[in-house]
């Protein structure tokens, strides 16, 4: 099953740890990716930004969002008053110098996720609302099978009351519908990376 234990993160020396003392770990999810080895996760990244370019979610998954955004709208949930640099303070501010220094990774104005850090390894995105602050932490770990596969953990800091009550309640749209949905789309790109790499090589080529 690709949905993990928490201890598959917390037991791991992920720098994220240094950040996120203050938030609890939601979910732990596994991708597969047959084949990937060791220096794979620059590859696998790059898949990713390439599906959220050529790929539509399942039609659940767009209504969901849908809602959610429009919902956010009608409510304010998502007004930049309560987002990262607003109501909390960005992770980037506490980075310490080495991380601060490495890469910080792309962010795509079609993510509300903002990029954190991004190293050879993991990478972490978060972002915020009147409902929580929430991480999205990504990690390439060696599996049971000795390939190597992309790990995603998602920590959250509720906003008050109202926050635990707005996780409880899309926890079973979120086992049920989008992570199945993610898998099956993360997976996808990890199969058709191959594809990806040769638009990136014709760009960079068209931009000589």
């Amino acid at each position: 099953m690709p949905r993990l234990a928490e201890t598959t993160h917390t037991e791991r020396p992920w720098r994220v740890h240094e950040l996120t003392s203050d938030f609890t770990v939601e979910d732990v999810w596994s991708f597969r990716t047959p084949g990937a080895g060791p220096d794979d996760f620059p590859v696998m990244l790059a898949a990713l930004r390439a599906a959220l370019e050529s790929t539509k979610q399942p039609w659940p998954v767009r209504f969901l969002f849908a809602v959610r955004w429009k919902l956010g709208a009608l409510l304010g949930w998502d007004r930049p008053s309560a987002g990262v640099g607003a109501r909390v303070v960005s992770l980037r501010d506490r980075l310490p110098s080495d991380l601060r220094d490495a890469p910080r990774g792309l962010d795509d104005v079609r993510m509300p996720l903002k990029a954190v850090y991004e190293l050879d390894t993991e990478a972490a995105r978060e972002l915020a609302n009147k409902t929580v602050h929430g991480v999205m932490h990504l990690g390439w770990v060696q599996g049971a099978n000795g390939d190597h596969e992309l790990r995603m953990a998602v920590l959250v800091k509720p906003n008050g009351w109202f926050g635990r009550l707005y996780m409880a309640a899309i926890a079973p749209f979120r086992y049920l519908i989008v992570y199945p949905a993610l898998t099956r789309q993360w997976e996808r790109a990890w199969r058709d990376r191959d594809r990806a790499r040769a638009g990136a090589g014709h760009e960079e080529g068209r931009s000589r």
